[in-house]
């Protein structure tokens, strides 16, 4: 009965009338558990039985559907392996839940003939989920690429914006409550990559392999990288990419180059964006409110009314959990990051004296990467030259290699600086 909690009851009541035409039913909350029963809330819980023991509510005989709003991955899954036993059906908010342990939940839930909806786990009020499992059904998503972490877009926007640097962004996100006192999993891209891998399971009908989910924070991107990529006609945006590949599927998250003039390089503050590409349909762009009561709600009252639109029908025919039935799973691997390819945007300072950039070139050259542009920024003083280089697309361990190289010559000062570039286009 947290923010979300209370914004499904609002939800739930405030539309109550509307929602039972949609479900053929009235839906009713009877029950919550909460910390502190006491304490004031956004919702009204009048006639609603609190308690501070959540195992009464996914045990009591009377209850349909129980909502897990409790987030992490330990009572949470507890609870949601118990209410499932219990024959009860679940919709949950919890992205690291699902990542994690859904191949787990799933299994069980199909064995109970229960439902697990989890729409909101992702992006919030999006119906990203929903519009992958069943919109584009008739597709083979080929890949997609979102911006789904609110906390760390934000940052990038105020960064680009103001001209300010990671840190003080970062203070500003959690004063005005966007980003968490400890904010490693919002800036490290491990909450993207909780969802990245949910999305991808759907997507691909692969099993949820959050472990093998490449993962890469904000936290070394400087303002001068973003004046540099907005120079170069880009933005950088924080995104989860999932790409289908003759050899394997590509999962993993970090700061990303977008051409500016794409869509999804527009998003901005702490909305999230999904593209996703399939074959028929083409490229589709999925945009919204990533976080909040109200958003977040949309989603768990959706799955509500999923569910109880279910009641009655054969749990054989229904629209499985990851898109695809629980025993056509595919075991496509993820591949390491090694061997993804894309194109870069590279930053290295170096002494002001003739042949670096030669020498620079002649590495690349020799790694058979080939450059798209070439910045050169002349050095104030006795500054350091800077020299901003786009590749076209190369296999990341080549790229690694000649990184490595190049950190290696005399005249290139510290360490050098890579960022992915990813065109995102139809083709």
């Amino acid at each position: 009965m947290g923010t979300v909690g209370g914004g499904t009851v609002n939800v739930l009541t405030r539309n109550a009338e509307e929602i039972a035409r949609r479900a053929g039913r009235g839906i009713v909350v009877t029950h919550a558990a909460a910390r502190d029963i006491n304490k004031p809330r956004i919702c009204d819980t009048t006639n609603i039985t609190l308690t501070t023991t959540p195992q009464d509510v996914v045990n009591d005989p009377d209850v349909q559907i129980v909502i897990e709003l409790i987030g992490g991955d330990t009572l949470a899954r507890e609870l949601v392996m118990a209410a499932i036993a219990n024959g009860k059906h679940v919709v949950t908010a919890n992205k690291a839940l699902i990542a994690k342990h859904g191949n787990e939940i799933f299994a069980a839930a199909q064995k109970q003939g229960v439902v697990v909806a989890f729409e909101a786990a992702v992006a919030g009020g999006i119906p990203i989920i929903k519009a992958l499992r069943e919109g584009l059904a008739g597709n083979r998503v080929e890949w997609l690429a979102g911006i789904i972490n609110g906390t760390g877009n934000f940052i990038l926007t105020e960064m680009r914006d103001n001209g300010s640097d990671f840190g003080d962004v970062l203070a500003e996100a959690q004063r005005l409550g966007y980003a968490e006192a400890d904010p490693t999993f919002d800036v490290e891209g491990i909450d993207a990559a909780h969802k990245l891998t949910i999305l991808a399971s759907i997507a691909f009908g692969i099993p949820l392999q959050f472990e093998a989910c490449y993962t890469e924070g904000i936290t070394k991107i400087t303002r001068e990288d973003i004046v540099y990529a907005e120079e170069l006609g880009y933005r950088i945006k924080h995104l989860g990419v999932a790409r289908r590949t003759d050899a394997g599927v590509e999962l993993r998250v970090h700061p990303t180059l977008i051409p500016e003039r794409r869509l999804i390089a527009n998003v901005d503050g702490v909305m999230n964006a999904v593209l996703v590409k399939g074959d028929a349909v083409g490229p589709t762009l999925y945009y919204g409110a990533g976080a909040g009561a109200d958003p977040t709600a949309s989603a768990v009252v959706a799955d509500v009314v999923d569910v109880v639109r279910t009641l009655t029908s054969d749990p054989e025919n229904r629209v499985p959990h990851l898109a695809f039935q629980a025993d056509s799973l595919s075991d496509l691997p993820i591949l390491p990051m090694a061997a993804v390819e894309t194109a870069y945007y590279v930053r290295l300072q170096c002494e002001d004296k003739p042949g670096v950039l030669a020498n620079v070139a002649s590495i690349l050259g020799n790694s058979e990467i080939s450059i798209e542009a070439i910045l050169q920024k002349e050095p104030v003083g006795n500054a350091p030259a800077t020299i901003i280089l786009l590749t076209h697309r190369v296999n990341e361990g080549k790229m690694n290699q000649a990184i490595s190289t190049i950190e290696g010559l005399e005249a290139v000062i510290g360490d050098v600086m890579r960022i992915r570039l990813e065109h995102l286009d139809a083709d």
